[in-house]
């Protein structure tokens, strides 16, 4: 499967092997197949494992560049965790509503399932050419807690993780700065988009072209493929024909993934961009001629991104007419994130982290609309991860699973920088 630049029309062309080891194209676009395989609902609907799903969907991606058994044994490694679909019926939701739990991975965030397969299939091309890698990745709490765990260890990749300081919560950041070998963390003095300017600044950086780096957020495109597979087990094991999904936003890699998904061949009513007060892309889909703009803090912290990489993606996936068809995007302002928080609980009984329940006040309004079917919110973090923001809203402190609470212990190390380029440079230059 040959994979092209968002921003060069024509080519050229680089195969999956060095779209995911170089992460970011050489014009700055973002890596994209030429063509979409189609599978067939047929193939994959009896699925019983990730494993499974990987040797009928991505082999027909990228298999021809793995040896063979190689990919779906990648994927079990990495993904032997449980993907429940729970049911939430009551009130305002409907009795088609679903949670779609994507938090029961190492560090409790969906944020594994890409990370996790994306460190086993980089480790095995590194090994495989002899070569090393430097991993740069921009996380607004995390991609980045899940890339350090993912990728610890690994003798043929070092990973530096910029985070903006402050504005991930404390156990996010406990995650993030948790001492791990091969691996550094940089608390920003900045928000998430200056983060996300400073490493694709250095991937565009002259002087750092002798070292070897790359990606591990969305921006590569390792990070979504392996994304697709949820959607695709949803409807596996919830036998849900044509179910609308609700995606709390962000960088839109997470909706990417989706669309994917959709174009390879699943059945959907289409998608809900769940987004809190950066809000660019549901303005967009409105016809406003909206641009990018400073992110906003915000109690659902993960989505805090004003300027979204993957919107480059989307734009290639569908034209503006096809985004307004399939994607209904909603903003939720930070009082009705504590209002959804509240609400669901009283009426379905679930506890909800401040991302899920930007996705549930968006189906509730889905619902009031019209909306009809059954819906699946993706749910993206555990809620003991906000311990204060449950509080806050609930007066409830959500139960610690224990892997969790093991982040609180154990040696940290991080150094802090300001939103500035030459610093950052230096850094990385001195390595």
């Amino acid at each position: 499967m040959p994979f092209v630049s968002t921003r060069a029309t024509g080519g050229p062309v680089v195969s999956f092997e060095k779209a995911l080891l170089d992460g970011l194209a050489p014009d700055g676009g973002l890596y994209v197949p030429t063509r979409i395989p189609a599978i067939e609902p047929a193939l994959w609907r009896g699925a019983g494992s990730m494993g499974d799903l990987a040797s009928v969907v991505l082999e027909r991606w990228v298999g021809d560049e793995f040896e063979l058994g190689t990919l779906d044994a990648l994927v079990r490694d990495a993904l032997h965790f449980p993907i429940p679909l729970v049911p939430v019926a009551g009130g305002d939701y409907g009795e088609e509503t679903f949670v779609l739990e994507l938090f029961h991975g190492p560090t409790f965030s969906f944020k594994d399932f890409g990370a996790r397969t994306m460190a086993r299939a980089m480790a095995y091309f590194l090994r495989r050419r002899g070569r090393r890698l430097r991993i740069l990745v921009a996380t607004s709490g995390d991609t980045g807690s899940a890339v350090a765990d993912g990728f610890a260890g690994l003798d043929t990749i070092d990973v530096v993780i910029l985070y903006p300081k402050g504005k991930v919560s404390p156990i996010q950041e406990r995650q993030l700065i948790l001492k791990r070998p091969g691996v550094r963390a940089l608390a920003i003095d900045g928000v998430f988009d200056d983060c996300q300017r400073l490493v694709k600044q250095a991937f565009l950086d002259p002087d750092l072209a002798a070292i070897p780096l790359s990606s591990a957020n969305s921006i590569n495109i390792g990070r979504l493929l392996p994304q697709m597979l949820y959607y695709l087990m949803a409807g596996a094991q919830g036998g849900l024909v044509a179910p609308t999904f609700c995606v709390p936003s962000g960088n839109l890699g997470n909706l990417t993934a989706g669309l994917l998904a959709y174009r390879s061949g699943m059945p959907t009513r289409g998608f809900i961009a769940a987004h809190n007060e950066n809000d660019f892309f549901p303005r967009r889909l409105a016809g406003e001629e909206a641009a990018f703009g400073p992110s906003v803090a915000t109690p659902s912290s993960a989505m805090d991104v004003g300027a979204p990489s993957n919107f480059e993606r989307v734009q290639w996936l569908l034209d503006p007419a096809e985004q307004r068809r399939l994607i209904r995007g909603e903003r939720v302002d930070n009082a009705a994130t504590f209002a959804s928080m509240q609400a669901v609980y009283r009426e379905t009984r679930y506890l909800a982290d401040p991302h899920t329940a930007v996705g549930f006040e968006a189906v509730r309004r889905w619902r009031a609309a019209g909306g009809e079917g059954p819906a699946i919110v993706l749910a993206t973090a555990h809620p003991a991860k906000f311990v204060e923001i449950v509080e806050e809203a609930l007066d409830i402190t959500p139960a610690m699973p224990a892997g969790l609470a093991a982040f609180l212990e154990g040696e940290t190390q991080f150094d802090t920088l300001p939103a500035d380029y030459p610093a950052f440079k230096e850094f990385v230059m001195a390595l």
